[in-house]
């Protein structure tokens, strides 16, 4: 009897999986598949924390298919070399994915949807992974939006999402699953040799349950997330991101998740407040939208006067950025929540984004790169989109000369040190007045609390008012150049 291989990638669940729903549909024997792509032919290799929440999520997925009288295979390789061999070894005679809209993963579905097809097998992808797909929003001259707003509009004119599909009440098991040599879990080697992983497993539950819950969690605080979100020692954020970017909960999930949780509370329309959040989810759109259309912005700036700004290189202060040790409270709290957790709060990577880039002039790529393997969350198209907007380099970004002044944001978004408190308590005992700028605290006062600047805690890497007057003559100098 023919069957049917699903293949899943960042769509690590069962409810509103498009793939997974349509091939049960065809009552067909049904052959769940995920591939840990070779590494040395990713553009952008799996970062270290992705892989820890990789790995938890997959053997969340694992359990929820054996319950379901069926199962996961695993498989390390090239994609299509891997789906031939189990096209030939099982007899199946179809592929059912979701699709996907990174530049390299683009190239792999086309190749292998012509494979296939060529060789007369039935190859079906489907939309599951956004809102909506990136062909089916343009301007009146038929191109890409590159500013937010009007393409928030477009989104609100094009009405709700489609409704979420319900997850397969059965999954048809082969009468004998495929005898090649099975892949394990622990074989991936998403886990690190070296167990650091131990904060980000405490942190955080992976998988299709924990997003549930999460997003349970966090629609009793809705009402308050357009005040909340901005405050990083507030639960005022949905910390939904690693689970949208792994698939263990769809968009189209938490819109009509959020629509139904007004409908409840008696609002016929979403309050301006709820609507402010599902503007933060078209905002990751946007995200996706712009990486399928230029796809070389993950890599180089979307506006292309910025290939000739004067980086500089400051590798000393790069690893003082990295590790929390800039001397600037708010930022080193920044990079040691993001090192604890993999995961760091919005306004606080706004912060130490525009601090790289700006007070350090180091590039864009470099935080780029390090939020890749440490973020739980780290997302191609979300990343690629944060850095060139806070650079100034890419699509509807800040202006270059918006520098954000760490002490200014620190005193504004932490009055009472809070955040810093938990995450550089070296400084815990100095009071509010100080604990946002230690370097301007008496001696006496850092004398009682204990600290010695150098020592217990650095003194800032860099002067923040000599650094805006550099980084505006970086820019000028680069304009000047045209």
């Amino acid at each position: 009897m023919p069957s049917v291989l699903v293949w899943l990638r960042n769509d690590l669940r069962l409810e509103d999986n498009p793939a997974l729903y349509h091939a049960a549909r065809t009552g067909l024997p049904l052959i769940p598949l995920y591939i840990l792509e070779d590494i040395s032919r990713a553009h952008w290799p799996p970062g270290s924390a992705g892989r820890v929440w990789l790995h938890h999520s997959l053997n969340s997925l694992q359990q929820q298919f054996r319950c379901k009288g069926s199962r996961l295979l695993l498989r390390i390789g090239n994609p299509l070399d891997i789906i031939r061999s189990l096209l030939e070894e099982t007899g199946a005679t179809s592929v059912y994915w979701n699709r996907r809209y990174e530049p390299v993963q683009v190239k792999i579905d086309q190749a292998l949807k012509t494979a296939l097809c060529e060789a007369g097998y039935t190859a079906e992808s489907f939309p599951g992974n956004l809102l909506r797909e990136p062909h089916e929003i343009a301007n009146k001259q038929g191109n890409p939006y590159k500013v937010f707003t009007p393409f928030w509009k477009a989104y609100q004119a094009m009405g709700d999402p489609v409704t979420p599909l319900p997850a397969p009440k059965k999954l048809a098991a082969p009468k004998s699953w495929p005898g090649s040599t099975s892949t394990s879990l622990n074989e991936l080697g998403l886990l690190p040799a070296v167990r650091w992983d131990k904060s980000i497993h405490d942190t955080w539950q992976a998988g299709s349950v924990g997003a549930e819950a999460m997003f349970k969690s966090f629609l009793k605080r809705i009402d308050d997330y357009d005040e909340d979100r901005n405050f990083p020692h507030r639960d005022g954020v949905s910390r939904m991101s690693p689970y949208l970017h792994f698939g263990e909960i769809s968009a189209r999930m938490i819109w009509h998740g959020v629509l139904q949780r007004e409908s409840r509370e008696g609002r016929m329309t979403p309050s301006a407040r709820v609507m402010n959040y599902l503007r933060q989810l078209v905002w990751r759109e946007f995200a996706h939208h712009l990486l399928f259309h230029f796809p070389h912005s993950s890599d180089k700036p979307l506006r292309p006067e910025f290939a000739a700004f004067p980086w500089r290189t400051g590798r000393q202060q790069l690893y003082a950025w990295q590790h929390g040790l800039t001397g600037y409270p708010i930022v080193d709290a920044g990079m040691r929540e993001l090192w604890h957790s993999g995961w760091m709060h919005n306004r606080v990577r706004m912060i130490v984004a525009s601090f790289l880039v700006k007070d350090l002039l180091i590039h864009w790529r470099e935080g780029a790169k390090w939020f890749w393997d440490t973020l739980v969350d780290a997302d191609l198209a979300n990343n690629t989109l944060g850095w060139q907007w806070v650079a100034g380099s890419g699509a509807d970004a800040a202006p270059y000369f918006r520098i954000f002044n760490p002490v200014t944001q620190s005193e504004k978004f932490d009055a009472d040190g809070n955040y810093i408190r938990r995450w550089v308590p070296e400084l815990s005992a100095l009071d509010n007045q100080w604990i946002h700028k230690p370097w301007q605290a008496p001696a006496v006062l850092l004398q009682a609390a204990g600290i010695t600047l150098g020592r217990e805690y650095p003194r800032p890497i860099i002067d923040h008012a000599v650094a805006r007057q550099r980084a505006l003559a970086a820019l000028k100098s680069m304009n000047d150049a045209r």
